[in-house]
């Protein structure tokens, strides 16, 4: 897949390990813990995103001539929209009725992972170079060669997005809530920017989650066991059970990420007459924590809340993160301080008459997500004369 670009040569590789994890690693940064070599492997080697589970790595490298990684993408083709979190059931329902073929498709993102980050890795001395552009471009030729439907790339930065736009991908608006913390000093800091009533409906949960008789243990680097992997991974099926669902990750990707990345995550669990009981998953970013995966053995009412939320935020009070990602859905977050906030997607849809189909439908849904993030905004959680 030559570009000519600068002497650069773009091309795709079936796997995360065909690739060296330091030149992978000099392109994606250090921030987003996500687009890690590391949290890649975990998934491909665990066989929770390989092509048995519908991802079938096809990940773009861009070289420069006589060798020497300048810009990758994670990319997949997938056989399926599961584990996106950026939903288009809906247009390959249409697709198919009119005749078409939507599935396989091009996708750019984290597998199993709804969180903005950068898409279209380029290392810092190349960047102004134009090789985010050729990135999507190689995309766009891949599924003209292969003879997909589209590509997709969920959950890029904003700057990706617009500059994606800006080269005829169609641009997609979603929504997420994020705690954001604004100098506090502690809870109680974050409590008194709260309204009285959020500010005690806060502390009664906190105090009803105390009175459950269960240990709260914050984990992360050495701490970390392979016996906490072993119950969160429990947790984890309990959680897909309650919710009808398919277990994506398995229990090899738990053990994995513990065993590579374990100074990134931070198990917040829940401990009851010498077993635990309960988890949530985190990850730790430059400045971020983000919430991932929440499960527990039995009904504790209030510890999800506790654990999810208000454990979280305790953390990133402590570190001195700017935010803490709750993950998708759920506007309850709200009262508990998660605003809503945009996230983006971009579509390249390779048919002309599909393409303006999609495009009249992203048209009519980005205002009433505008308009969805604007109400949340002012029935927040904070005093008025904030």
């Amino acid at each position: 897949m030559p570009d000519g670009r600068n002497g650069v040569t773009i091309r795709s590789v079936r796997g995360i390990g065909d690739i060296a994890a330091a030149e992978w690693d000099a392109c994606a940064g250090n921030d987003n813990p996500f687009c890690t070599h590391a949290f890649l492997s975990a998934m491909e080697d665990s066989g929770s995103a390989a092509p048995d589970s519908g991802w079938a790595p096809r990940h773009l490298v861009a070289e420069r001539t006589g060798g020497g990684l300048l810009a990758c993408a994670p990319l997949y083709v997938k056989s399926h929209s599961y584990g996106e979190y950026v939903f288009d059931w809906g247009w390959a329902d249409a697709w198919t009725k009119a005749g078409g073929r939507y599935y396989p498709k091009l996708q750019c993102a984290v597998p199993f992972t709804p969180v903005t980050g950068p898409r279209l890795l380029v290392h810092p001395a190349w960047r102004h170079h134009g090789l985010e552009e050729a990135l999507a471009d190689a995309m766009v030729n891949l599924v003209d060669q292969a003879g997909l439907s589209s590509a997709h790339v969920t959950f890029p930065t904003r700057a990706e997005a617009e500059a994606l736009a800006a080269r005829g991908w169609l641009l997609r608006m979603g929504e997420q809530y994020h705690w954001t913390n604004d100098g506090y000093g502690s809870f109680d800091d974050f409590l008194g920017a709260l309204s009285s009533r959020k500010r005690k409906s806060i502390r009664k949960e906190r105090i009803r989650a105390a009175e459950l008789g269960v240990g709260i243990h914050t984990l992360t680097g050495d701490a970390l066991k392979p016996v906490h992997w072993d119950a969160f991974f429990r947790f984890y099926l309990d959680t897909v059970e309650k919710k009808w669902a398919n277990a994506y990750l398995t229990q090899d990707f738990f053990a994995r990420l513990g065993a590579s990345m374990a100074d990134k995550a931070v198990l917040i669990m829940a401990e009851q007459d010498g077993r635990w009981v309960a988890g949530a998953l985190n990850l730790l970013g430059g400045d971020t924590l983000y919430g991932r995966n929440w499960g527990s053995e039995g009904e504790f009412r209030y510890l999800h809340f506790e654990m999810c939320y208000y454990r979280a935020i305790d953390f990133a009070i402590a570190r001195g993160l700017r935010r803490v990602e709750a993950g998708a859905q759920g506007e309850h977050k709200v009262s508990r301080g998660y605003m809503p906030v945009p996230t983006w997607s971009a579509h390249w849809i390779a048919d002309p008459a599909f393409r303006r189909a999609v495009a009249r439908f992203l048209e009519e849904e980005r205002p009433r997500v505008a308009a969805s993030i604007e109400e949340l905004t002012e029935a927040g959680p904070f005093r008025s004369d904030d």
